[in-house]
């Protein structure tokens, strides 16, 4: 392409040294590629963030497709291991969860931050290799398909809060503004890759097979992050310090239960996912009673989590924002407590299959596009100390907590007091109306915060 652009088309290039009828010298024509043309119009990026940009979709992109490769052959297992040892699992995975976290952190305190994705990347790669090893080789057992579940459980929270870990190193705030939606995005595109990816071959590889596929995957989002973090300084991102950094969770849990701001939100955190743990029992059931063919499920499942990305796309691109921005954080949490009050009405009326997979389609892409980013703008009027630690106990310990404590109540309800499925819905409305409570008062406290960080400065 030749550098100056044809007279015919109006463009011809301006002489620095003439001046404009003000005394201004214009500057020098900039000219725009194809790509760069394409993303300004969805995104502000500066000409030199745009690699970087672009790398960091494609991570995003690679770790998400890599974990919703697996999801449908997860929920299979925890289909095949039966409703009532599912609701142990999950009080497995909160211990699990409670023990890798420092874990985790001893491993940011001792090595440098540039060694921390590769080393943790390596070790869930190794992972899924040794359990393709052995679930090929005829080892498919009860046990087996347990510390799988527990296992994916735990890996899908650390690989995601690492991509995030890693992004914040690189993008300053103001970057951050501008280029976390587009990045997000990437990692919407591969929750949707992620299922097409299993619908597409899991008839010719076979289910386990796939865990190749996404231990592949992995390795091509190891490459990225490494690339990315490399490429940093020339494509306008400041790396930060390479000293290790320690994450104490004591320290977390105690400014969680100091903060009463905190605090709700933790509480709100463990309410929806005590709801929301409910239902995907209740998906294990039923499902497990109405298809018996285990790739029938593992398809069935596949399809669910293709349909929640297809919608939370849509949402993200034409709802989230206008939202958040006409009728503010609070009204817009509170869509997901709201929609699982009355899906908890509908299970109790009818607990089908159709009934819980459109429950469970619209719960999870609600939660995705409108009720976390609403949560997570909560966390912007807080000390970075509270981001850092707080945190993080809350996405971990909180999180695996709101699931361990559903196993024991509603395996409490249902076996010990010899309740009904549908009476057991019923008594989850209380928490979800509690949850939804929440949601307005806490998008009133972000108002109180905001107004009174405003009059301070």
């Amino acid at each position: 392409m030749s550098a100056v652009a044809p007279a015919t088309r109006g463009t011809a290039e301006k002489d620095p040294s003439v001046q404009d009828n003000k005394g201004h010298v214009p500057s020098p024509a900039r000219h725009e590629t194809p790509l760069q043309s394409i993303l300004a119009r969805i995104v502000h990026v500066e000409r030199n963030e745009i690699a970087a940009l672009l790398l960091s979709f494609a991570y995003f992109f690679l770790v998400l497709a890599a974990y919703y490769i697996i999801r449908p052959v997860r929920d299979e297992m925890g289909v095949a291991v039966g409703r009532d040892h599912l609701q142990t699992l999950f009080v497995i995975v909160f211990f699990v969860m409670l023990a890798a976290v420092p874990v985790y952190g001893w491993v940011t305190s001792r090595f440098a931050k540039r060694l921390v994705v590769p080393l943790v990347y390596s070790f869930f790669i190794l992972n899924l290799i040794a359990f393709w090893t052995i679930l090929s080789g005829g080892g498919r057992t009860a046990s087996i398909a347990s510390v799988f579940f527990v296992w994916a459980s735990v890996f899908n929270l650390f690989v995601v809060s690492l991509f995030w870990i890693v992004m914040s190193d690189l993008y300053d705030s103001g970057q951050a503004k501008r280029l976390y939606g587009f990045i997000a995005a990437g990692g919407t595109a591969g929750a949707m890759a992620g299922p097409i990816i299993t619908q597409g071959f899991v008839r010719i590889i076979g289910p386990d097979n796939l865990l190749l596929v996404s231990a592949a995957l992995l390795t091509l989002a190891l490459v990225a992050a490494m690339l990315l973090r490399r490429l940093a300084p020339a494509h306008g991102l400041a790396v930060a310090s390479e000293r290790p950094v320690g994450k104490g969770i004591l320290a977390g849990a105690i400014r969680v239960w100091q903060s009463p701001y905190l605090f709700r939100i933790a509480l709100w955190i463990l309410l929806g996912n005590l709801v929301s743990t409910f239902f995907y029992l209740e998906q294990s059931h039923i499902v497990g009673e109405t298809l018996t063919d285990r790739t029938a499920r593992v398809e069935l499942l596949a399809r669910l989590d293709l349909a929640v990305s297809i919608m939370t796309i849509l949402l993200q691109v034409f709802v989230t924002g206008r939202m958040l921005e006409r009728f503010g954080v609070g009204v817009t949490a509170a869509t997901l407590p709201a929609w699982c009050a009355l899906g908890l009405v509908l299970l109790a009326i009818s607990p089908t299959l159709g009934v819980i997979v459109a429950i469970m389609a619209v719960e999870r892409a609600v939660a995705f596009a409108l009720a976390s980013p609403a949560v997570k703008v909560l966390y912007t009027v807080v000390d970075p100390e509270e981001k850092y630690k707080a945190q993080n106990f809350i996405d971990t310990v909180v999180y695996r907590g709101g699931d361990a404590a559903s196993g024991w109540v509603f395996n409490t309800l249902g076996k010990t007091l010899g309740l009904a499925g549908g009476v057991v819905a019923l008594t989850a409305v209380p928490a979800a109306l509690a949850w939804l409570w929440l949601s307005f008062s806490l998008g009133n406290q972000l108002k109180e915060r905001t107004a009174s960080a405003g009059q301070n400065r």
